[in-house]
């Protein structure tokens, strides 16, 4: 049976491509998703050029039709129609009377549903109130689905631990044979692209990667980048992912106060010598959805509260050497010179970089076309390191299945040329690791 997908205005700030991902079923757009979209077509963000590049899709295959019989979308689609406001009923009007754009969306939903009783209508919006609302009234409603990542479970799981491995191969490793063929040690499932072990034998253990490029596994040495040492084996991990030349992609996963950031910073500090900059950027989200232009000052005013945690791992990072000391220095020098920036994600966007060392932090609060849009602004030479705890997202409209940063990790997951590591244990404080494990 057909289907009857009524839009919300959300969906297609998410993804201006949506009307194409609803296979044969018809798509009906509420003219209160065009009075809205309106509303959002000046601006930088990545929702303003989403109703703008939307306009501009509508405008091609605009006409008549779209009002009374709808138009095709394409072989194997099916038809968009755009539906005018429709009468409250007493029923709605009993439990929503103010005429919100919701109310206006839900009450077209209300009609269509009533009037088609030979096709399902499904109201699709990522508003969890305007799905529970829906609901109440016996309209059908979902979440968009496209682009969701079902199996997070397997993507933010601790590193495997290779039990009863042979002492000797181990001891191998530490004594000059550092990389060992992958058939001696017969991993289940077989690897593919970057992945780390904990080997453990009877007497002894170690930390190890696999290298998708010559099937060897290597072991990880616990590297300490421009004075900030790992305090365990995922942190050991995450700065072999960051170090790595082979790997131009790295995903660092994990909890507020497991070291992400200043993991990061710190590697980008020691390789800085293979990278003409160094940027960190973060998106800015306004609380309550407040825009800059609210907040007093100019524009470095307006954005240092939230560039502000950036600094702070800057600061950790300095203050492991003496002010007068060679290091401490260099970052001071390249502050200076502008060879390592810290700024809003957004000022970025645009830009094609080459030979830069890329951190994104508070990744998973992009979007999966944000996300992708990023990344191909990397040039020759460019390194991209994202960064994010997808327990802690502040966007309404995105959750732990559909953010960007999870998007990412589960495309990219078997290239050679991309990490990921999942930190788990907190290592700010006793006191910031018990708050996040207990409140």
């Amino acid at each position: 049976m057909k289907k009857i997908f009524v839009v919300d205005t959300n969906v297609i700030l998410h993804d201006y491509r949506s009307i194409y991902h609803f296979e044969d079923n018809d798509i009906v757009l509420p003219i209160v998703v065009l009075e809205e979209l309106d509303k959002f077509k000046k601006g930088n963000d990545l929702i303003n050029f989403h109703a703008r590049e939307f306009t501009r899709e509508l405008d091609k295959i605009a006409g008549d039709k779209l009002f009374k019989d709808g138009l095709p979308l394409g072989k194997g689609l099916g038809k968009l129609f755009i539906e005018t406001g429709k009468a409250f009923s007493e029923e709605f009007v009993a439990s929503f009377p103010e005429k919100t754009p919701d109310h206006r969306i839900l009450a077209i939903a209300d009609f269509l549903s009533k009037s088609n009783k030979r096709k399902q209508v499904i109201l699709v919006s990522k508003d969890i109130n305007l799905r529970m609302k829906a609901k109440s009234l016996g309209i059908q409603a979902s979440d968009y689905e496209t682009g969701k990542v079902q199996d997070i479970e397997s993507l933010y799981r601790k590193v495997p631990t290779i039990e009863n491995v042979n002492d000797e191969i181990i001891n191998g490793m530490y004594n000059g044979q550092r990389t060992v063929p992958m058939e001696e040690l017969k991993l289940e499932p077989e690897p593919k692209g970057q992945a780390y072990y904990i080997l453990k034998g009877q007497n002894t253990s170690a930390l190890a990667r696999f290298n998708p490029l010559d099937n060897t596994i290597n072991r990880v040495e616990k590297y300490t980048a421009y004075g900030i040492k790992p305090r365990n084996a995922e942190q050991a991990f995450a700065i072999n992912a960051l170090i790595n030349n082979d790997v131009q992609l790295v995903a660092l996963t994990g909890k507020a106060g497991t070291g992400k950031t200043l993991l990061a910073l710190a590697a980008a500090l020691d390789q800085r010598r293979h990278f003409k900059q160094i940027f960190l950027a973060r998106p800015i989200v306004p609380l309550s959805n407040r825009d800059l232009g609210f907040l007093p000052g100019d524009v470095s005013e307006k954005i240092g509260p939230y560039m502000q945690p950036l600094f702070d791992n800057l600061s950790v990072i300095k203050h492991q050497f003496n002010p007068q000391s060679r290091e401490f220095q260099n970052i001071e020098e390249m502050l200076r010179l502008e060879k390592l920036v810290i700024t809003p994600l957004a000022y970025i966007r645009g830009r094609s970089l080459s030979d830069v060392f890329f951190i994104v932090d508070e990744a998973q609060n992009l979007t999966p076309h944000e996300v992708k849009t990023i990344i191909t602004r990397a040039g020759e030479g460019t390194k991209m390191i994202f960064t994010g705890d997808v327990q802690q997202i502040d966007t309404p409209y995105l959750d732990t299945k559909s953010n960007g940063l999870t998007y990412l990790t589960d495309k990219m997951k078997d290239q050679n040329i991309f990490a990921h590591v999942h930190l788990e244990k907190g290592e700010r404080s006793y006191l910031a690791e018990l708050a996040s494990d207990l409140l």
